[in-house]
């Protein structure tokens, strides 16, 4: 299984990328919220994801946080959701957002994503409103600043530990532009290597 991909965006599409990772380019797709999050094509990137097979072939679904994965794993639990379907309501709504309206039981809020319809939606609210709590309740929910800084420091191949331990660093400075956050913990990641 491939949980997690790190590399270069290649190319962009409007619901999927092209990472290229070593020698290897892989296409990955994408909820369409989440593409102008990922950057620029040349720029770094870890995507977390999910591998099915569609009609005989791999297809590789990419999420710029590990919640997004999850919580798309977690909409292929109810029946009569594929996929594609979880991918356009993820699209339509975001992890948040498709969160906060299953906890709260809104259905028209996801009928109205492409493909959901209110019966789908009351059978996503069914299933899934009692397990989001229990299932998703572990990943702590950090300021956007510190995702940020965490996600580049990520997509530069460092281990999440790691990073972790470099954004704690330099959080007393998070009213800095990113670009000074990245240099500070980067140079906290060099003095904890060279010792």
């Amino acid at each position: 299984m491939i949980r997690v991909v790190r590399g270069r965006l290649e190319a962009i599409g409007p619901d999927r990328v092209v990472v290229e990772v070593g020698p290897v380019s892989l296409e990955v797709q994408v909820p369409a919220s989440a593409v102008s999050a990922l950057g620029s094509v040349g720029s770094p990137v870890c995507l977390y994801t999910h591998l099915a097979i569609r009609d005989e072939r791999p297809v590789l679904y990419g999420f710029p946080s590990d919640e997004g994965r999850r919580l798309f794993e977690l909409l292929l639990t109810v029946s009569g959701v594929g996929p594609r379907l979880a991918l356009a309501l993820l699209s339509h709504l975001g992890p948040r957002e498709a969160v906060t309206a299953i906890a709260r039981g809104d259905v028209n809020a996801l009928a109205k994503a492409p493909g959901v319809g209110q019966k789908t939606a009351s059978r996503i609210v069914l299933e899934l409103k009692g397990r989001l709590e229990k299932d998703l309740s572990s990943l702590p929910e950090a300021p956007a600043d510190q995702r940020d800084l965490l996600s580049a420091l990520l997509a530069l191949g460092y281990s999440r530990q790691e990073a972790r331990e470099a954004v704690q660093a330099v959080s007393a400075g998070s009213a800095l532009p990113l670009e000074e956050r990245l240099r500070r913990a980067l140079e906290h990641l060099g003095e904890g290597r060279s010792h």
